[in-house]
């Protein structure tokens, strides 16, 4: 078959005309159908029918057109090549990419790339949208693209993850909103937006993510699309209009102080930056680095350009095709980047799909969370602020067209939210270690879906101080030996509760000892209601915030029975049987609150502001950036730890009416593969 003999077939298929295609080819019609003749003899196959004047192809013919392109290309690039090595150079890297890629990331890849490979002449091609890029590299028209949306969508392309790139929202200095440092799109609705037309990214990232959280560009009072960065500048800077943008756009008017960017809580993760190429180059990778010598000088450029970006992401090349079969190297490089570990928004495809399809499944998630216990709220608070739940929900597959009814229900301990999962109100719920054991044992213990499944912990305390037994400052108490015969009281139920019982039995003072519930409503366990109360059992940080009012003071110096403290998340077992993908979403959600937690300076501000507590208090009470680890009650965890667990049940069951604890079996309770698959997927 001749490459001459593919075009003029290529040309006739294209037309479904032997006449248009002489015409295009400047070639007579008999010339035309000789060659077609030609190369069907050579096949031994037909590829067109002839139904009377009118042509169709083959199933052969189909495929032919399908594939032959891709020789056609091959020996363009293949001649391109030569007539270089003719010239003294060795390849040339074509690169497609968006402009604020082009005028901000690029340069200086490309800088340090022409540095080590001074041979290979590189030429950088613009595209104004995301279609056409993905068309040039579909085609070969570039040999590499970068763009922060994904492909993945797409059998013929391959990317892999190289960066980072974060969207936020723009302003001028001089507007009103400038000295904001933190904005959610809800309080925006009635402001001006300037925004760029379909098919850039800062659009089809905006919609999606505005998709995910049931929002719509005409909820806001006005929106100005324009056609190019420059009016957007115009809009911005004149009009006091607010933009949409990611970190490469607009640097340097923000570097001048002209433009200033300001963080929205629905974008506080970044998204991956993706280098993409079509399979075929990706396959002709691996097969090229099997040859001996320099290899193809189509594909080593485009090697030596991956290499040099992954390196300076830190990925060890060794470490990535290390096990994984020949040629995947991209593949490869993807795992790898996942294992980096760093939650990010996943990058919506360039196609943006309807939001809503009629009939679809609906979904109802119920959350039960303690907003105001501080060493909870990134299971809970966080990632209703910032919308991270509905980001990682499934929507793909079974879950394609799925609406999820989202309800978050906040409450003051976890007695409440254990009720609520035994009475299936509540999906999935927040706790501490007490009530955690305690959801564990509601239901028909005997039934497969019965009860919870505990999925993650969230935050730890070694030593077990998270909880503590508080006095009046005037109160002639010194220690715990003196509480026999007074009243404490304490929220039933709750992490507080399973300390004074294992503090007070620990002393053997527990039947001297009158608990009552700080809930009038809370059950009792005597009907000493009305008798003065001495001391309080609260659990952090509402210990801590009497405290710093001064009013009170600690009774417990230590922890007597040392057990450590610690909270988790448990969801209800049919939920997690039916739906295991929601689990998981979920717990990439609390992954995701707890990077933001530790990496974002005003972490602690924000989470203040929100549940309106003294910022010194949500400092002491969980560990972030910004606080000293010293002086911190709890740590951030999700790994699940048996030994702790079993500790607990094994001294709560020692406790008169605690013995039903001890019917709790952990290897069926608790399922850990949930967080391991949230962890593989970031």
């Amino acid at each position: 078959m001749e490459i001459y003999q593919l075009k003029v077939f290529l040309e006739v298929a294209r037309c479904l005309s032997f006449t248009e295609a002489a015409d295009t080819l400047n070639l007579t019609q008999p010339a035309v159908s000789a060659k077609i003749k030609c190369l069907e003899s050579e096949l031994e196959t037909p590829l067109f029918r002839r139904l009377g004047r009118r042509i169709e192809l083959t199933r052969v013919g189909e495929y032919l057109l399908e594939e032959g392109p891709n020789l056609v290309d091959l020996e363009n690039r293949l001649v391109a090549e030569i007539e270089e090595i003719k010239q003294g150079k060795f390849s040339t890297l074509k690169i497609g990419c968006m402009p604020d890629i082009l005028s901000n990331w690029l340069p200086s890849v490309l800088y340090e790339y022409r540095r080590s490979h001074p041979d290979v002449q590189t030429k950088c091609l613009q595209f104004d949208a995301v279609e056409p890029l993905y068309r040039a590299i579909k085609t070969g028209e570039v040999d590499i693209g970068v763009s922060d949306l994904s492909f993945s969508a797409f059998d013929e392309i391959l990317e892999v993850a190289i960066g980072s790139v974060h969207y936020s929202l723009v302003v001028s200095s001089s507007h009103q909103l400038a000295q904001r440092p933190w904005l959610s799109l809800k309080e925006l609705t009635d402001q001006a937006w300037v925004l760029p037309p379909e098919g850039v990214p800062a659009r089809i990232v905006l919609q999606k993510r505005m998709q995910e959280l049931r929002l719509n560009l005409t909820d806001f009072a006005h929106v100005e699309i324009v056609d190019a960065a420059s009016l957007m500048r115009t809009y911005l800077l004149q009009g006091h209009y607010l933009g949409f943008v990611s970190d490469s756009e607009f640097q340097m008017e923000c570097e001048a102080g002209l433009l200033r960017r300001i963080p929205l809580e629905e974008f506080a993760l970044s998204t991956p930056l993706f280098l993409m190429m079509a399979k075929r180059l990706g396959r002709a990778l691996g097969l090229a680095g099997q040859l001996t010598g320099r290899g193809s000088l189509g594909i080593e450029p485009i090697r030596q350009f991956v290499a040099m970006v992954q390196s300076q992401r830190g990925v060890n090349q060794e470490t990535v095709t290390q096990g994984l079969p020949s040629p995947e190297p991209l593949a490869a490089s993807l795992a790898a980047s996942s294992a980096q570990g760093i939650p990010r928004f996943q990058a919506p495809n360039f196609l943006v799909r309807s939001g809503s399809a009629s009939g679809a499944e609906t979904i109802r998630l119920t959350i039960g969370t303690q907003n105001r216990t501080i060493q909870t709220v990134t299971a809970g608070l966080i990632i209703q602020r910032l919308g991270l739940l509905e980001h990682f929900l499934p929507r793909e597959g079974r879950y394609s067209g799925v609406q999820y009814k989202l309800q978050w229900s906040d409450y003051n301990s976890g007695a409440p939210i254990v009720v609520g999962l035994e009475a299936q109100d509540i999906d999935i719920g927040v706790l501490g270690d007490y009530p955690l054991l305690l959801s564990a044992v509601t239901g028909d213990s005997t039934a497969l879906a019965a009860g919870t499944r505990l999925i993650s912990f969230v935050a730890s305390n070694l030593d077990g101080t998270g909880n503590d037994i508080i006095v009046p400052q005037h109160s002639t108490l010194g220690c715990i030996d003196d509480l026999a015969g007074r009243v404490i009281a304490v929220p039933f139920g709750s992490a507080a509760h399973s300390m004074v019982m294992r503090s007070l039995h620990h002393r053997q003072i527990l039947n001297d000892v009158t608990l009552t519930s700080i809930d009038s409503t809370g059950p009792q366990r005597s009907g000493r209601s009305t008798s003065p109360v001495d001391g309080y059992a609260y659990f952090a940080p509402l210990h801590e915030i009497a405290k710093h009012r001064g009013q009170f003071r600690r009774l417990l110096h230590k922890n007597l029975d040392g057990l450590p403290t610690f909270h988790g998340v448990v969801i209800r077992a049919a939920l997690a049987e039916q739906y295991p993908e929601i689990a998981v979403a979920y717990l990439r959600s609390l992954l995701a609150a707890q990077y933001w937690y530790a990496t974002q300076p005003m972490a602690i501000t924000l989470v203040s502001r929100w549940v309106n507590m003294d910022a010194a208090i949500v400092a002491k009470t969980l560990h972030a950036s910004t606080s000293d680890r010293a002086d911190v009650v709890y740590l951030p965890e999700t790994q699940l730890r048996t030994d702790w667990l079993q500790a607990h049940i094994h001294q709560l069951g020692q406790i008169a009416g605690q013995e039903h604890l001890g019917q709790i079996n952990l290897d069926r309770w608790m399922q850990p593969e949930f967080l391991e698959r949230a962890i593989a997927s970031l």
